[in-house]
């Protein structure tokens, strides 16, 4: 238990967004940065990668066509698999040159909730960090805007039970936390769930199992924090990397706990302590993953 491997020695400017296809034993993750959607077949180890045109923040599988909705900086897009073909589904709802999407993931009725990070491009005239809204998504209903704002949004899972949603503003260092609706996706009483000092690092991507304990990336800290339902912090994970962004749970009975990285930033001292800076990773925590959905509606 707790036993680290490194799966591939991807050395990617931001991985991110693991997400497990339960039907097809595959994980799926991105690299923002390059950008591309990649897809590992856990028990052959074979590899697809799709290039994007944009910046990828975020993504959700769909199943007409088979493909992906992507959350790319410039808008949501849909990637069909079988041609490779990109098809415009809506326009960002904030300004490209300040912010792209960032952290996303479907509830258990396949609403996909999608996050933003105040990121200026190159030249951009940005000022002070900026916040900008969270959306949900369904085919059905576009483009929906939520009532919670960030600079950056990480973080996002839902209770076993599906009445709470966690979500982090990570330059806040809060993880929230909001009753939830399933049937309407609906959020509402917001709270803090818990604080991360800066000390210890910065919030990322999370995932809950099925204890209700929720599991956290802590970017900068090198590790993953474990969290009571409570909010009381439960145990560490010490990792290899400094640049944890989020942890998915996949494998046999959703037993494997999967961790993205980053590499970006890093000096090359730092670089040449951390070799596999930007891998995916994999353990054991003697825990299973709380069931979720990889396809939006």
């Amino acid at each position: 238990m707790d036993d680290i491997e490194l799966v591939i020695d991807a050395h990617a400017e931001i991985g991110e967004s693991p997400l497990w296809s339960v039907a097809e034993g595959a994980l799926y993750w991105i690299d923002i940065k390059k950008p591309e959607l990649r897809r590992l077949d856990e028990a052959t180890g074979e590899e697809r990668r799709w290039l994007l045109p944009s910046q990828v923040g975020a993504f959700a599988l769909t199943r007409r066509p088979v493909g992906s909705l992507l959350a790319l900086r410039d808008g949501l897009k849909q990637l069909d698999f079988a041609t490779g073909a990109i098809v415009n589904v809506a326009p960002p709802p904030y300004d490209p040159t300040l912010f792209r999407f960032n952290d996303g993931a479907c509830d258990s009725n396949g609403r996909f909730f999608v996050g933003v990070t105040f990121e200026p491009v190159d030249g951009a005239r940005a000022g002070e960090p900026q916040e900008a809204p969270l959306h949900s998504f369904t085919f059905g209903e576009g483009l929906r805007r939520e009532p919670d704002a960030s600079t950056q949004h990480n973080g996002m899972a839902w209770s076993p039970a599906g009445d709470r949603f966690y979500l982090s503003h990570s330059l806040a260092g809060e993880i929230r936390r909001y009753r939830y609706d399933p049937a309407s996706g609906r959020l509402s009483d917001s709270e803090i769930f818990a604080h991360v000092p800066p000390k210890v690092g910065v919030p990322d991507g999370a995932a809950i199992d099925v204890e209700g304990y929720y599991w956290c990336a802590i970017h900068g800290g090198g590790r993953l924090r474990r969290y009571r339902p409570d909010g009381v912090l439960d145990r560490e994970i010490a990792l290899p990397v400094s640049q944890p962004t989020m942890c998915a749970f996949g494998g046999k009975n959703m037993g494997t706990l999967y961790v993205t990285s980053a590499a970006k930033g890093l000096d090359p001292a730092t670089l040449a302590k951390e070799a596999h800076a930007g891998g995916l990773f994999r353990l054991r925590p003697g825990v299973r993953g709380a069931a979720s959905c990889a396809h939006v509606r």
